[in-house]
């Protein structure tokens, strides 16, 4: 048996046809494929507006620049990758760390809390973690009782739907974004997006997208204006016919992932030593599949476990170290926060084996390798 990653993308003949016909187009960069690209996604969640970069790091960074001003206190998870406070950071802006639910996403009730003891926090970033959306009628109450800035972090989560509430829809939020990294649910190689229902922050971020630049059709025909210090984060056609091809099948990707969860679900029911961070729900659409296990009560190490099982030729990975402790953060003064759920949710994390091309007997020697070596 192969390799079994804890995640890999599904590329089709169709996938390749829809590049190659790119290829032998007139476009190769920004051309029609972009906007034919952020259309289709701003149509499948249901947003007025999307605008498509280079990777979703991207699109956090300029969804920042257009939400956020310099010294904003901006409530955030430490269950995340980097990029989430990062983006913040980039801003000018400084993240507070909020600790998490037992389901891994953060805790709405904690941030109510934090924004009762401190009106001058501005923001909240909420991470659809694993794929499972935040409470939708808690980000509602938020905004309204404290007129906040909302971005939710939607790189694990699109198709996810929260009672009839697609991720990405930005209902109560100002603005969203996706990652098309190829672990993803859909790729475009590397890809983002931010989807937004504010028109002025759409025609901000195009312009941030492209070097702060603009051209309107009252200029000279070689004229354009720099007026904000912008970047090249630009996504190619080649990345778009990628996307509008792989984006037909999401649905079929995403119930694959689904049906998958479920059978692990089934699979580590009755395990004493081996638990899901949640269990089924249709809600979600499973970017990740994370088991819990006590190592307190195995005979094997989470570094033990690692290494022998990936002998056996099974990736594992671990999402995610806390944030707020990374080296960096801790030169900024984080990192002795009291996140009591998020200590312990990282010492028994773990993320297995998640994908659509994820084979039934593939997945079967996961559970038997992982039973096996964590016992019980």
């Amino acid at each position: 048996m192969s390799f079994i990653p804890y995640g890999k993308q599904w590329i089709g003949e169709e996938d390749i046809d829809a590049i190659s016909e790119t290829l032998r187009s007139d476009f190769l960069t920004t051309g029609p494929k972009v906007a034919e690209f952020e259309k289709a996604v701003a149509e499948y969640c249901g947003a007025k507006y999307a605008v498509a970069v280079c990777n979703g790091t991207a699109a956090l960074h300029i969804a920042s620049l257009g939400l956020l001003k310099p010294g904003d206190k901006v409530l955030t998870t430490p269950n995340s990758f980097l990029a989430t406070s990062n983006a913040i950071l980039y801003a000018g802006a400084k993240p507070l760390f909020v600790d998490i639910q037992e389901n891994g996403n953060i805790d709405l009730d904690l941030c109510e809390e934090a924004l009762q003891n401190d009106p001058t926090i501005e923001a909240l970033y909420a991470v659809h973690f694993s794929g499972n959306p935040v409470e939708q009628e808690k980000l509602e109450s938020l905004k309204a009782k404290y007129d906040i800035t909302i971005l939710e972090d939607c790189a694990h989560s699109i198709g996810a739907e929260y009672e009839g509430i697609k991720a990405g829809s930005c209902t109560h939020s100002d603005a969203s974004i996706f990652s098309f990294h190829p672990v993803k649910h859909m790729t475009t190689g590397e890809g983002g997006m931010v989807t937004t229902n504010d028109e002025a922050l759409y025609e901000h971020l195009k312009m941030l997208r492209n070097h702060g630049m603009v051209k309107t059709p009252d200029m000279k025909p070689w004229e354009y204006e720099m007026r904000e210090l912008g970047f090249n984060y630009r996504i190619t056609d080649i990345q778009c016919a990628l996307g509008l091809s792989q984006l037909k099948k999401l649905n079929d990707f995403i119930e694959r992932r689904r049906q998958l969860a479920q059978r692990y679900d089934e699979a580590f029911a009755d395990h004493p030593n081996i638990e899901p961070l949640y269990r089924y729900n249709g809600r979600s659409s499973y970017h990740l599949y994370v088991v819990l296990i006590d190592f307190n009560k195995t005979d094997i190490s989470k570094e033990e476990l690692f290494v022998r099982i990936g002998e056996r030729g099974i990736g594992l990975q671990l999402h995610y170290m806390p944030i707020n402790r990374q080296p960096y953060y801790r030169r900024l003064g984080y990192g002795e926060e009291s996140l009591p759920n998020m200590d312990r949710y990282y010492e028994r994390c773990l993320s297995i084996p998640l994908y659509p091309k994820l084979k039934v007997e593939e997945q079967d020697y996961v559970i038997e390798n992982l039973k096996e070596l964590v016992g019980g």
